[in-house]
């Protein structure tokens, strides 16, 4: 599986795609950054999936993050799962820890 598909991309993976394949992406994406065995991130999987399935055009890179891991550092990622909305490879939103779809709806509805 590769870091970076259209539409929900189901696993993390460890190989990320690096600052300037992110900052080269034309269009809108979602950049998240988890780990498989983290409860937060397993809690909401299934709700992100949901709400991508409206969203199917957007690229959705998802993330293996951790201590050494250079892309969430950039990122300045603290806390997962985190999700990043991207423009043209720049953030334009972000949220943290989310708890429910609707903080995922917000995210995608404001700004895509």
């Amino acid at each position: 599986m590769q870091a970076m598909q259209i539409g929900f991309n189901p696993e993390y993976t460890e190989e990320s795609p690096s600052l300037d394949e992110i900052n080269s992406l034309k269009g809108m994406a979602i950049l998240e950054f988890g780990a498989p065995w983290c409860g937060h991130c397993q809690a909401f999987c299934n709700a992100l999936e949901e709400v991508m399935k409206s969203h199917s055009e957007l690229i959705h890179i998802k993330v293996f993050d951790g201590k050494g891991k250079r892309l969430g550092r950039q990122f300045g990622v603290k806390l997962w799962p985190t999700l990043i909305l991207l423009r043209d490879g720049q953030e334009v939103a972000r949220i943290v820890r989310f708890t429910s779809v609707d903080e995922i709806h917000e995210l995608l509805g404001s700004n895509v």
